[in-house]
């Protein structure tokens, strides 16, 4: 397997250093994600034939560092105060210590080593840094590190973000403003927006929530078992088809695409599983994890920064879902848990978050999970040498049963990176059901 070859590193701090802001509380919703894995993802690039790569590096280095300016957050680290009772306050600590920045080059590999296999390749994974870091080791460890891999004919711009810090949406808010400063753009064209939301039982006089001592034994030492990636890819039309299909078995018309696609993929793998288990006894119950956004349900102002997410469980029983109409079973069972988070739910969530914390732990979340948004915007990511080819992510956080989203590259479509054991995920491959719906 090719190698990469780190050319350089170093950190690189807002431009100006005049940080007007010192400190950012974090609040339950950043603070439950301390011991999982950073954001990990990244975009792919033709190489521009008109310049020099070194070029490239340095302006998109300078560029990173204006961009800082507007995010000076992710300049800094984390900071902790500890309590006389044993208890430990984080705060994003604003203190331009700086974001990592490495350029690295693997000569043998090309943009179509990358794009033409079935499976992702494993030396994806090499394109992103600080891998094994969890987000509580953002106390000294940068909160963003970027690193560029130059290709033969491409390049890959590769992003760890701590996601203690930032959630989906404020990263790609980031990522198309650093597009937007690369692209000459004298400001943003949506400032990221740092005043903070906690509910009514947080004192406004202080912000900081005490949280007892930390479990990092799973954050550090956590192995996932063998795994297989595939990025499969679905049309509008198809997707349309799955809305269509969910709505008309259950006698309604308010299954969403994205809960039609989310169950789809909910009842296929777990097909495939029980097609492959020893014991078939339909009678087990299944879980379901979604990251349920909040800006719209509380609501917050556009640009808002940080994470405002909650990690929601729904369970179902496995004969239901392999059902001929499971389909509509399954589409109903996400729907339900996507409507019960009203604004008064989500609001009770975080006051009771606050009163009985829980840290999410590695390895413990769920058999099958649906992350990330087909909503992001990823595609509009144009440094200067045209939009992306194509979005991965790392390593950071996968397990059995985690399906990642992405926009497709053309309108509509919908691309899942699927992560699934070995056995499974070919066995998806061989699915006849599951696949009439992949636009190959």
């Amino acid at each position: 397997m090719a190698k990469i070859e780190v050319i350089s590193s170093c950190l690189v701090p807002a431009a100006t250093n005049e940080i007007s802001m010192r400190r950012l509380e974090l609040t339950p919703w950043d603070l439950q994600l301390l011991l999982l894995d950073p954001i990990q993802k990244g975009i792919l690039f033709y190489k521009p034939k008109s310049q020099d790569f070194q070029t490239v590096i340095h302006h998109l280095k300078t560029s990173l560092s204006r961009t800082l300016d507007f995010f000076s957050p992710l300049a800094g680290r984390l900071g902790t105060i500890e309590n006389d009772d044993n208890t430990t306050c984080f705060f994003l600590d604003c203190n331009n210590a700086g974001a990592e920045f490495t350029h690295a080059i693997v000569d043998a590999v090309s943009v179509s080593d990358i794009m033409g296999p079935t499976h992702k390749p494993q030396i994806v994974s090499s394109f992103f840094p600080l891998n094994g870091v969890a987000n509580c080791d953002g106390v000294s460890m940068p909160l963003l590190a970027v690193q560029v891999t130059e290709l033969v004919d491409g390049f890959f711009i590769g992003c760890t973000a701590n996601h203690a810090v930032i959630d989906g949406t404020s990263f790609w808010h980031f990522i198309n403003s650093w597009s937007e400063i690369s692209r000459g753009l004298e400001t943003m064209l949506k400032a990221p927006v740092f005043e903070r939301w906690f509910p009514s039982n947080i004192s406004k006089d202080n912000r900081l929530i005490p949280l007892p001592p930390l479990d990092q034994s799973l954050s550090h030492s956590f192995v996932p078992p063998p795994l297989l990636e595939r990025v499969f890819h679905f049309s509008r039309e198809s997707v349309a088809k799955l809305k269509a299909k969910a709505n008309a078995e259950a006698g309604t018309d308010k299954i969403s695409s994205l809960q039609a696609l989310s169950a789809h993929l909910w009842r296929s793998v777990t097909r495939c599983r029980n097609q492959l288990s020893i014991q078939k006894a339909n009678s087990q119950e299944l879980d379901l994890v979604l990251v349920v956004g909040t800006r719209s349900r509380i609501p917050l102002p556009d640009g808002y920064f940080g994470n405002a997410v909650h990690i929601v469980k729904t369970v179902a029983n496995e004969g239901e879902i392999l059902e001929t109409n499971g389909l509509s079973y399954a589409a109903l069972k996400v729907n339900e848990l996507v409507a019960q988070h009203s604004r008064e739910a989500t609001i009770d969530l975080v006051q009771e978050w606050v009163r009985n914390p829980k840290i999410f732990n590695k390895g413990t979340l769920s058999t099958f999970a649906i992350t990330s948004s087909p909503r992001h915007n990823v595609y509009s990511a144009d440094f200067g040498w045209g939009k992306p080819i194509a979005v991965r992510s790392g390593k950071g956080q996968k397990s059995d049963g985690k399906m990642t989203l992405f926009p497709a590259a053309e309108p509509g479509g919908i691309d899942v990176e699927a992560c699934l054991a070995p056995a499974t995920l070919k066995a998806i491959e061989a699915d006849a059901e599951f696949m009439d719906a992949v636009t190959i």
